[in-house]
């Protein structure tokens, strides 16, 4: 089982080297010497364009992770994404200006490898830890996962804290060139780790899928009840309905009702999770900072660093918390508890100026209602922020990971990237300008928002918790998803083996004939036949040797 943990750890630093680039380019722009040496300044449209090149990457990445991750597997997907990231992080690194200092190209370049290889491990890193994990532990490990996120932000901040005394280039080009280790951790340890046992089984090797399920998920015995279970569920799913599909070919993601209930799924918490207001919390603070008397650059940061070690901490809990109170109630309940805190911000705000005090001259102070309020709508973005950090983070990555098929679940994930970089595009240029037109009514838009995420929710959201990767297959197929979700399922140990009943609303209520999945030796149907292959006339090119 410890090896099991050392698998996941690798997998877990994809999500780390997110993190860490997503607090990097926040705090080399605040930097002087990053200013100096490329002629920018902190706002404005060359600013911005160089912010554009990382999001261009993982857009473009998006595209090409998926079938990446279905063609070579998921440890080889996260390899390749490490190889972008280190090659970014070195042009980022050793980036030249020129002798006028206007020369971003080489820079703006490492940004776009950087989002490149990014999209790429963020495909297949969660589906590594969803498809490894024991069944027991599914969905705390994968609601973990994303929670790395937050390492990586306080090491760059940190990192970033204390390069920011360095007085030279080196303060900025050393946090990019730090991108490296992560990347570099990747890369090794995937060499140690196994194969994902659905991925084995989809390509031809059944026998080491066995081998897998057996060592880390039946203790050795290979007639466990899970690996039975298990390996009956793949055979039921993987083999026939997964094992013909062309990587190149995204119509499986789209060609039936089932599959486009699971978009319709993994792209609402794709833009929830963008657009529930965690983006004006960046935006905001600095300004709510110097309202209260806190404006040197270096302590706001600290400020902020403290920030992401209590998200962290409460993005944890809500990771080993998600299983015991499901998806459905989490996401109800937390971004319910949104519209509360947005209601309280936005009216807090009402009484502040949104424009920075002159502290600089002799005798200007804000007003002692200005301090208090700020003090008070401070508190309550720190709420907001930690009820996000609980409901929303473990689930961004568990929650479509869990709901996409097998046999979409690489593609479906670019998809869900894709989507979610959108959203972004979003956070990243339409909130200066909303709030440079209406200002602090700007968060009304929010509580809007958030009332429309209740609603889509409780509509359309299934219960996963306690199912199987396959199992939810069942649910996705059925005409009501969310009524079938809620039923319970029973899976009965007897003398003649494992018993599946199905999802039912009672014992007595079976919803469908008892499917007996106790298989002997061999654990694969020697008779079973393979479907075939798709024909020479509609084949993609032949796969790189």
């Amino acid at each position: 089982m410890f090896k099991l943990y050392f698998f996941l750890a690798i997998a877990f630093l994809t999500s780390l080297a997110n993190g860490y680039d997503a607090s990097l380019m926040g705090g080399i722009n605040n930097m002087q010497h990053y200013r100096s040496y490329f002629n920018l300044s902190k706002t404005g449209s060359e600013t911005g364009l160089i912010f554009s090149f990382f999001a261009i990457g993982n857009i473009c990445g998006s595209f090409f992770c998926g079938p990446l991750s279905d063609l070579w597997g998921r440890r080889w997907g996260m390899f390749h994404g490490a190889v972008f990231l280190i090659a970014g992080a070195c042009t980022e690194g050793f980036s030249y200006s020129g002798p006028q200092h206007d020369n971003r190209s080489m820079f703006m370049v490492g940004r776009f490898l950087t989002g490149f290889g990014i999209a790429t491990t963020q495909t297949a890193g969660p589906s590594y830890v969803a498809e490894i994990s024991h069944p027991a532990w599914r969905g705390v490990l994968t609601g973990l996962y994303n929670c790395q996120f937050f390492v990586g932000g306080i090491t760059a901040t940190w990192t970033m804290w204390r390069t920011s005394m360095i007085p030279s280039d080196l303060s900025w080009r050393l946090p990019s060139w730090l991108q490296c280790v992560p990347a570099g951790l990747i890369m090794v340890g995937v060499i140690f780790i196994p194969e994902t046992p659905r991925w084995l089984f989809c390509n031809d090797q059944q026998e080491e899928a066995i081998r897998v399920l057996t060592k880390y998920h039946g203790g050795g015995n290979r007639r466990s009840p899970i690996v039975i279970l298990t390996l009956r569920e793949m055979i039921d799913r993987i083999l026939i309905e997964g094992s013909d599909k062309r990587w190149w070919d995204y119509s499986e993601c789209f060609n039936s009702r089932a599959a486009l209930y699971r978009l319709v799924v993994a792209g609402g918490i794709a833009v929830f999770g963008q657009w529930s207001g965690n983006g004006a919390v960046t935006y905001f603070m600095p300004i709510l900072l110097e309202h209260v008397g806190i404006h040197d650059a270096a302590t706001q940061l600290q400020y902020n660093a403290i920030l992401q070690v209590l998200q962290f901490t409460i993005s944890i809990c809500g990771a080993v918390a998600v299983d015991r109170i499901g998806r459905r109630p989490t996401l109800l309940v937390g971004t319910t508890m949104f519209i509360i805190w947005w209601v309280i911000i936005t009216s807090l705000m009402s009484f502040l100026p949104l424009e920075h005090a002159d502290y600089d001259t002799p005798g200007a102070r804000p007003e002692m209602k200005t301090v208090h309020g700020s003090r008070a709508a401070l508190a309550m973005i720190f709420l907001f922020a930690m009820t996000y950090s609980f409901t929303y983070t473990p689930l961004q990555m568990l929650y479509p990971v869990e709901c996409l098929s097998y046999e979409t679940r690489a593609k479906g994930m670019g998809i869900y990237n894709l989507i979610v970089n959108i959203a972004a595009l979003y956070n990243t240029y339409g909130i200066p300008v909303v709030v440079d037109k209406i200002g602090w009514k700007m968060y009304w838009i929010y509580v809007v928002w958030n009332i429309f995420q209740v609603g889509y929710i409780w509509k359309f959201f299934v219960e996963t918790k306690g199912r199987t990767l396959e199992e939810i297959n069942e649910i996705f197929e059925a005409s009501n998803p969310v009524k079938k979700s809620l039923q319970k399922h029973v899976v009965e140990e007897t003398d003649l083996g494992l018993l599946y009943h199905g999802l039912m609303n009672e014992l007595n209520d079976m919803e469908g004939v008892i499917s007996p999945v106790f298989a002997d030796p061999p654990l694969v149907p020697p008779d079973f036949v393979r479907p075939p292959r798709p024909t020479s006339s509609s084949s993609p090119p032949s796969r790189p040797q």
